[in-house]
């Protein structure tokens, strides 16, 4: 029981980085790392969630109006989190972000745990942005009159499960024009698929590019890969500032009364909805390794990039249901888009629908850059095996994770539902939250004499608050993503027990001085 909470020394840690086999090319100034979190946090969320929030659906109120103080609420939690996560990354400047703080404070067994949880933000996420980059692109060539093969840009699950709704429907005498456009598609890309000795090809091709043009950027250099993450990150970022002026000369204040027309729950539930649109902030604590002065630049890409993202979205939410009525978002996957087609600006729904394109890709590359770096730091630790901490000799990069991790999202995105990954990711990113707020605690008290560059104000309370914030937004969560949760853990501590408890570092004579107990 003692060695599975032994923790692994801060000195340790940043001894392993200066390894010449396995040393990380340090070229991220802070406004690479700032346009990071705001590539990261700014994508699929406020360009999709934020009509669902606002009005409602899936068994939870939604905020109306007052969906500005949901962002204001998640912003706080998120605000308590990312002073914790700029400490350890000033003081602990190792790719690894909380699993690697959470080995050094809460013990291997903890950062197991919360290395297999962060698959749950990075990875799996990014296969619910790849799906969702899949649908904004196939509405954006729709808009030109260059439709894409049905068959070629959905999941065979969601294709059968259509077919199925509409053979119901028509057996029961149900309106068929009752059914949505999703049904339909799906209906309509079954039928169309060519067939393989009587299977259906059906798989969404899209999302498989996307991932494979971004796994190729990401092997060449952390560089290229910043400075393609920047181009996307401008581009949106005009594109939502456009929504945001124009936008602004149709808002009507009637638009705002009932302001909070589901009082508090309304607005707490749509909190935890939106939180998906704030993930991402914490994916440049994985760039620290290739940070020139990460003492200084971590805390500056991590705090930015949240405070320019809260602004925006605060903005966005008072703009869009200004100009709309807020019961009219209910089940709309694009709802900036709606805004403008509903006061007949199509021109202006069409540019937005271009740059949710734009927006999807730059969280794709920055979680892309987040998972394979957490699988390095695990391997260099021998909990996963060591050729997955190996370095392209040229490039620099982590190659063989990189590609590993192109290869797993890709997969998964052609063949899967979105629906079916998209609740994990909040879920599994809060729990991350609460350990790396526990952490600073924690070394505060072990190693308080250890060098600090960034301090975390008002310790234990800020952590404290951020411990609670994020337990409250868990708790908002359904009950059947917290089901999925606890099999997710239960497979990953399978997964250790087996393979990683005896391969540990910690685990060698070798590396048995290097350690200590977490008591």
């Amino acid at each position: 029981m003692r060695s599975l909470f032994r923790t692994k020394p801060l000195d340790t840690l940043l001894g392993e980085t200066e390894h010449p086999e396995q040393r990380l090319k340090r070229t991220l100034g802070p406004v690479h790392l700032t346009l990071l979190g705001v590539g990261a946090i700014i994508g699929a969320g406020i360009f999709s969630t934020v009509g669902t929030a606002a009005a409602g659906g899936a068994g939870h109120s939604g905020a109306g109006p007052a969906l500005v103080l949901s962002f204001v609420l998640v912003a706080v939690a998120c605000g308590f989190a990312a002073l914790c996560y700029s400490e350890f990354a000033a003081m602990v400047p190792v790719s690894g972000s909380a699993y690697t703080y959470s080995y050094a404070t809460l013990g291997e067994l903890v950062a197991w745990i919360i290395g297999w949880d962060l698959i749950l933000e990075y990875a799996v996420g990014n296969v619910a942005v790849a799906i969702s980059w899949s649908d904004y692109f196939q509405s954006l060539l729709k808009g030109f009159d260059m439709p894409w093969p049905l068959w070629l840009g959905t999941d065979l699950r969601s294709a059968i499960q259509a077919a199925h709704k509409v053979a119901e429907a028509k057996s029961q005498g149900v309106d068929l024009g009752t059914l949505g456009d999703a049904v339909w598609r799906g209906h309509e890309a079954l039928a169309q698929a060519p067939r393989i000795l009587g299977v259906p090809i059906v798989f969404n091709l899209p999302a498989v590019l996307i991932v494979a043009l971004i796994t190729w950027v990401l092997v060449r250099g952390i560089r290229e890969s910043a400075g393609f993450n920047s181009a996307m990150v401008l581009l949106k970022l005009g594109i939502i500032v456009v929504f945001i002026v124009v936008g602004a000369f149709y808002v009507k204040p009637a638009n705002w009364t009932p302001f909070a027309p589901n009082g508090f729950a309304g607005i707490s539930n749509a909190a935890a909805s939106i939180f998906f649109a704030y993930i991402g902030f914490d994916a440049v604590s994985t760039a620290a390794e290739e940070t020139r002065n990460p003492q200084r630049n971590m805390p500056i890409g991590i705090i930015a990039s949240l405070i320019i993202c809260t602004v925006i979205y605060i903005a966005v939410a008072l703009v869009l249901t200004g100009m709309v009525n807020w019961k009219q978002f209910s089940e709309v996957a694009d709802p900036l888009a709606r805004a403008f087609s509903l006061r007949g600006m199509n021109w202006t729904a069409g540019l937005i629908s271009f740059g949710a394109v734009f927006a999807t890709t730059s969280v794709l590359v920055v979680f892309q850059i987040g998972q394979p770096r957490i699988f390095f730091s695990m391997a260099r630790d021998g909990l996963l095996p060591s050729w997955a901490a190996r370095v392209h000799p040229k490039y620099r990069t982590p190659h063989i994770t990189t590609i590993l991790t192109g290869v797993f999202v890709a997969g998964f995105a052609a063949v899967t539902n979105i629906d079916e990954v998209v609740e994990l990711c909040n879920i599994g990113t809060l729990f991350a939250f609460v350990l790396v707020a526990a952490g600073v605690i924690i070394l505060r008290r072990t190693d308080p004499h250890r060098p600090r560059p960034f301090r975390t104000p008002l310790v234990p309370w800020v952590p404290l608050l951020a411990i609670f914030t994020c337990a409250y937004l868990k708790v908002e969560q359904p009950q059947k993503t917290w089901k999925r949760f606890v099999y997710w853990l239960a497979g990953g501590l399978v997964l250790y027990f087996l393979y990683g408890f005896r391969r540990s570092r910690l685990n060698q004579p070798g590396d048995a001085t290097r350690t200590r107990s977490a008591d």
